[in-house]
């Protein structure tokens, strides 16, 4: 059945307003969205060979729609894992708040599957406003901070007045306002660029658009009705111009609300702008270029603004715009080997980020936020999670044999084929930026001892996510090939 992936994830959202009706513990309701997203999992890998279209065209099922689906799913059962219900949400609204991250998850599978560009917009501001609802159910945090249980040093600046033990107390309202402002400005000049492509070309529809758009390239007017498309996504995946919302809404969130904005959404951002970018004709090499400068713009105000940062929230936001620059760079590459290294790019991603989010969840089990210094002695208090965090930092920093060396690596071959050889001297350079930042981490939480906390005992779960994603970063570095030449294989199901 084409939908049912989709008709489970609604099913677990009716699930779970049900549950909100009465009184349950936030530990019931949290192994209750761990059930119905086992089974959403399931039904979704089981469908990865249908094929086909409903809504009268508007919505297509494919291999690479449903290997996507299956990465956002996967990528949300993994952040239930280690999430702490007690934690990072008001008290009473853990149901709510598992019900907008499901209603989430369902507009990210329609949008992936969206075939027509009223549905494209649709998708993604259902997708959209579910995550600012997320954002401002933080709770208020005014206690001593404690990490694991252990008092922190509460004078640990943390680029806003006040002490770090005040982070919690009405940050994530201007998170949830300047994440919603700034969604709006991005979903407003994604539909103007609609209705330019529509009066244009007079169809919505993608399969209809390419030839359509093929004529009338390099028009002006066409260069900006797709720019301005791009942009919802370019926000989606936090590209430059559209990345300011990024530190604020990281700081401001809960730890885990965070760890999902951070991933899975960009997962469908990235294939949403292959859909796009698929749509220009060869002449359009303007848009290469114009692409692959937000790319590198991405790159240095990511890499150069995490330098200075001591929280680790903010510094994964700016260092993940970064990455979207790596991203972009392969999507501006065009061609079908260009799309696969994109996508196997931000699913690498996907799994380096949520290595890093499962230790900071881990460790600050009351939902405050933590900073560099709060690494401090991990590799005795808890081994494991140490090794995870520093696998995930030296993919991050593009170190082999993990997926981000790899990722990185064939992002430059890619471009350097296609004789863009300054964008690859400038990509260089913000590798070995980055280097820098990520390394600091990892000496911190290496090679400097700390008496004070004691030792660290994560659950079952939390090992378990913990060892699966230290093996996945690795497995992905090694056998890229294998996965980059399925995902070409699943993309030219999507273009046939």
């Amino acid at each position: 059945m084409l939908f049912l992936p989709e008709l489970t994830i609604l099913g677990a959202g009716l699930a779970l307003f049900v549950v909100s009706l009465g009184q349950f513990q936030p530990r019931t309701v949290k192994n209750i969205t761990v059930y119905v997203l086992f089974i959403a999992l399931v039904t979704t890998i089981c469908s990865i060979g249908n094929n086909g279209t409903m809504f009268f065209g508007a919505f297509k099922v494919d291999l690479f729609t449903q290997i996507v689906k299956s990465t956002v799913v996967l990528g949300t059962f993994i952040i239930m894992l280690f999430s702490n219900p007690d934690a990072g949400v008001k008290k009473g609204t853990q149901p709510e708040y598992y019900l907008f991250m499901l209603m989430s998850v369902f507009g990210l599978m329609m949008l992936v599957s969206a075939n027509e560009l009223l549905a494209i917009f649709v998708s993604l501001e259902l997708s959209s406003f579910t995550v600012y609802l997320m954002v401002a159910m933080r709770k208020n945090y005014t206690g001593p901070a404690l990490v694991n249980g252990a008092a922190l040093d509460s004078t640990a600046g943390h680029g806003y007045a006040g002490t770090f033990c005040q982070i919690g107390q009405g940050l994530q309202s201007e998170a949830a306002i300047k994440y919603l402002l700034y969604g709006v400005t991005a979903s407003g000049l994604m539909l103007f660029g609609m209705s330019y492509i529509y009066g244009l070309t007079g169809s919505t529809e993608l399969p209809v658009l390419a030839p359509a758009l093929a004529k009338i390239f390099p028009a002006p007017v066409a260069i900006v009705a797709v720019l301005l498309v791009l942009a919802g996504f370019f926000y989606k995946v936090a590209i430059f111009p559209m990345q300011f919302w990024v530190p604020d809404v990281y700081e401001g969130a809960g730890n885990e609300a965070t760890a999902f904005i951070a991933t899975v959404p960009k997962v469908v951002g990235t294939a949403l702008l292959i859909r796009v970018v698929s749509l220009i004709p060869p002449a359009g090499q303007e848009v290469t270029w114009i692409l692959g400068s937000c790319a590198v713009i991405s790159m240095f105000y990511g890499n150069l603004a995490a330098l200075v940062q001591k929280d680790l929230k903010r510094l994964l936001g700016y260092s993940g715009i970064a990455h979207a620059g790596f991203v972009l760079l392969s999507v501006a590459m065009m061609g079908l080997y260009g799309f696969a290294i994109a996508m196997y790019y931000i699913v690498g991603y996907l799994l380096m980020t949520l290595a890093c989010f499962l230790v900071i969840c881990t460790l600050s089990r009351n939902g405050a936020n933590l900073q560099v210094s709060d690494m401090a002695g991990l590799y005795k208090r808890a081994p494991l999670l140490a090794i995870t965090f520093a696998c995930s930092l030296f993919a991050l920093a593009g170190i082999p044999p993990f997926v981000g060396f790899m990722g990185k690596f064939m992002v430059m071959v890619q471009a350097l084929h296609k004789g863009y050889l300054v964008f690859v001297v400038l990509a260089t350079v913000n590798t070995a930026i980055a280097i820098y930042y990520y390394l600091s981490i990892v000496r911190q939480a290496w090679c400097t001892d700390d008496q004070e906390r004691p030792a660290v005992t994560p659950s079952l779960l939390v090992n378990t996510a913990a060892f699966f994603l230290l093996i996945a970063i690795i497995a992905m570095g090694v056998f890229a090939d294998p996965v980059v030449n399925t995902l070409a294989a699943a993309l030219s199901t999507t273009f046939s």
